[in-house]
């Protein structure tokens, strides 16, 4: 098969696309001559065929990685080397900006100033941060022993890590598992998502000009059954670092442990409460549950999802949000003005249409939207939907919809409020508007979420960890936390002057 696909990307013409198999810094033919495609989801059309990965590819993928992981990376290079190789890779991502956003909105539908000025710009930010602190890995001294001994800590690369991203943010996922990895000394196989899979093959182009060495980072495309499944049941993988849903989450978890007990980091689902308490500013808390909510069509694992208001103010918090709801810019992705674009999938469009059905039969009402959006055109586009005096066991506040739609409910007060919001399986994030500081102190600590927003929503930050409580996963991304994710402790004793306490 050919290396490449020559792709029309609006803004930019006719680019050559990689789509083979990127394994010890070349690109190389799935060795079962197996492919999969990938759609344009404002359109359905068919944009490009692309490399499935077998698990000999990806036996191929892990011995490139450990190999370079022995020889060229981990320990074998000073961790300034990594730094200077980590800044010029961000310096080539932010040259080329215009055309991988160009090729992340033909791809995942996102529209283009979102892709460009949120994603990878954010992107860029992600490997400057890792850069910045790569240098920066500090261990302990334990100097406790008077004469006898010294001891101290270490702190090292994991090793080879398989690193499986979601369709929902392709690049900006990319770069949390990436960056972090190299930063520490790790080396990796990648598989990006079989929906958005076209944007992980420019940045393993990009890697070799920023100077990466061969190994250090392998891309092995494919679809979770067959090259996920062997990357997390590879013996010689020593983490996985997945995010998606939990009942992926759960069979890597399995895989994990039936084969080499390897470490496991889980990103998983979430159905994130937003807390409105009658003290906040109502046309604040609409504006930021929108952002929260209808940023990226709603497929965000911490999306606002579930909104609490607080009885007096209830009404008017809806008439609010409804007008953000018929306000979102829907539109073609390749249009600057558009921050609203199609879901990823006719399957997931589907599915979420099935979930508003299933709102109106429990009960809900539709505030706004709730169907498709009339001007699709073979796209998979949802309107923005609210529905409205939702009850605690409905489908819709139980499961995660990973689309538009927001669902809300009344409560009385703080203790009504919190048991409404902690109400779930999940624990990714939550958000609190009040004007009452010692109750934004209060409520913040007593949510079950790994994340809390005061009077904002949705935000990140690569300085700040991220990830969840409960079902939510397991471990951390971002931030010093998500550098340690990636490097084990080691302990050391030096004998100074003990002797032998016992004899054998």
């Amino acid at each position: 098969m050919s290396y490449t696909t020559k792709l029309n990307v609006p803004g930019h013409g006719e680019l050559a696309v990689p789509t083979g198999l990127f394994i010890n810094n070349e690109w190389v033919a799935p060795s079962g001559g197996e492919t999969f495609s990938c759609v344009n989801p404002a359109t359905g059309e068919k944009l490009a065929d692309v490399a499935h990965a077998s698990k000999e590819d990806v036996d191929k993928a892990v011995k490139a990685a450990r190999h370079a992981f022995k020889t060229v990376w981990g320990t074998k290079v000073a961790a300034t080397v990594r730094q200077t190789a980590l800044l010029k890779y961000a310096d080539l991502i932010e040259r080329d900006a215009e055309k991988i956003a160009a090729l992340e909105s033909l791809n995942s539908g996102k529209g283009i100033r979102i892709a460009r000025d949120a994603d990878i710009a954010d992107s860029v930010a992600c490997l400057r941060y890792y850069a910045g602190i790569a240098d920066k890995v500090f261990g302990q001294t334990i100097d406790s022993f008077g004469e006898e001994k010294f001891c101290y800590t270490l702190h090292q690369p994991i090793g080879v890590c398989g690193q499986i991203i979601p369709w929902n943010y392709p690049s900006l996922m990319f770069f949390w598992k990436v960056a972090p990895a190299l930063a520490a000394g790790c080396t990796i196989v990648m598989k990006p998502s079989e929906l958005t899979p076209l944007t992980a093959g420019v940045f393993c182009d990009l890697a070799i000009e920023a100077g990466f060495p061969p190994g250090v980072l392998n891309l092995v495309q494919g679809l979770g059954a067959t090259t996920g499944d062997a990357i997390s049941r590879h013996l010689d993988i020593d983490k996985v670092a997945f995010t998606g849903s939990v009942a992926t989450g759960r069979r890597i978890s399995i895989a994990a442990a039936e084969s080499n007990l390897k470490k496991v980091t889980l990103e998983l689902g979430g159905k994130s409460p937003l807390l409105v308490f009658d003290s906040s500013d109502i046309e604040e808390a609409a504006d930021w549950t929108a952002l929260g909510i209808y940023f990226n069509s709603g497929q965000d694992c911490c999306a606002s999802s579930r909104v609490y208001v607080q009885e007096s103010i209830y009404e008017k918090y809806l008439a609010a949000l409804k007008k953000r709801a018929e306000a979102c810019a829907i539109g073609l992705p390749s249009d600057e003005k558009t921050s609203f674009g199609p879901l990823i999938s006719a399957g997931q469009r589907d599915k979420v249409i099935n979930y508003i059905e299933s709102g109106r039969s429990e009960g809900a009402r539709v505030v706004t939207g709730g169907q498709k959006w009339p001007q699709s055109n073979g796209g998979f586009f949802v309107e923005p939907t609210i529905l409205a005096d939702v009850t605690p066991n409905m489908k819709v506040v139980q499961e995660e919809i990973f689309g538009p739609v927001v669902v809300v409910a009344p409560f009385k007060d703080e203790a009504d409020a919190l048991e409404l919001a902690n109400n779930t399986t999940f624990g990714l994030a939550a958000a609190v508007f009040t004007n009452d500081t010692r109750q934004a102190t209060r409520v913040s600590a007593a949510l079950d979420a790994g994340t809390v927003w005061v009077n904002q929503a949705a935000l990140l930050h690569a300085g700040v960890p991220f990830g969840g409580f409960k079902q939510s996963g397991i471990g951390r991304e971002l931030g010093t936390y998500g550098l340690e994710a990636y490097t084990q402790v080691k302990a050391v004793h030096n004998n100074l002057t003990q002797t032998m306490p016992w004899p054998i």
